[in-house]
């Protein structure tokens, strides 16, 4: 508990310093992890300088990369992204720390799921809303059934400070790639930055589409179980077919690079 103390107020991390060049295919993880936090902080998504996105680093060493703690998300660069490894050791010649909350669910995840190339977690006012109620996302809106079956959830526990909630974690989250975290926020998995933004995206927009529906204070349609399954599979069908995730992420990253490309930096 005293490590994830340590972590909970940003100071005392543990380093290894080493020269070693960044290759090119960890700066392109850089450059679109850096992005989704530009993009994120556009949309909203993010709280001061909490909440955090991470990418796995490409390799054999179990790294990954995310925010420098005390930065706002409009600030954080390809270049100033912190390389970190499944201790909690910063790799590299770093100037800032790391979130103690963000190492605990975000190095739990990417333990665990060598799939989940990107981890994305917020506390916005629509996720966190639907959080609080009873039935998490419903299958109201065309949007939200995109996720039918596909959602998991993980009872608060605190702040994540202690480590021992990371195997809860990742035994809730299962194979799923999108989480609900009761009283707390929402966290997605992706194979890709783009993948992981994509999805958080869509989920955002289901939440607020829930909660605009329950405020008009009358009678909800559900559609059934049945149609909101085959939605879902209709949609993971689509998006392998045509790429769509990584269509729409492409077309995000122009948008962005029209005001702000700061971020490759």
């Amino acid at each position: 508990m005293a490590q994830a103390v340590e972590y909970a107020v940003g100071v005392g991390a543990k380093r290894r310093l080493t020269n070693e060049p960044i290759g090119d295919a960890e700066w392109q993880v850089r450059v679109e992890l850096a992005a989704a936090y530009h993009m994120a902080q556009r949309n909203g998504w993010d709280e001061l300088i909490y909440n955090h996105i991470s990418a796995r680093v490409p390799g054999p060493d179990n790294h990954f990369l995310i925010n420098p703690y005390g930065l706002a998300f409009e600030e954080v660069t390809a270049s100033n992204l912190v390389k970190v490894d499944l201790d909690g050791t910063i790799i590299g010649n770093s100037d800032y720390p790391i979130n103690g909350a963000g190492f605990t669910i975000h190095s739990a995840i990417h333990a665990a799921r060598h799939d989940a190339i990107c981890v994305l977690h917020l506390h916005t006012e629509a996720g966190t809303a639907v959080s609080m109620l009873e039935e998490g996302l419903l299958p109201l809106s065309q949007t939200a059934m995109l996720f039918h079956g596909r959602v998991a959830f993980h009872e608060y526990e605190c702040i994540a400070l202690d480590l021992d909630e990371r195997e809860r974690l990742v035994a809730d989250l299962g194979d799923k790639s999108v989480m609900i975290l009761r009283n707390h926020g929402t966290l997605v998995t992706g194979r890709s930055v783009g993948e992981a933004y994509i999805q958080m995206y869509l989920l955002e927009k289901a939440c607020k589409s829930q909660l605009d529906a329950m405020a008009c204070n009358v009678k909800l349609h559900h559609a059934g179980a049945q149609v909101a399954d085959k939605t879902a599979k209709m949609f993971r069908g689509a998006d392998t077919r045509h790429g769509g995730s990584d269509t729409a992420w492409k077309a995000m990253l122009r948008r962005l690079d029209h005001v702000d490309t700061s971020y490759k930096n």
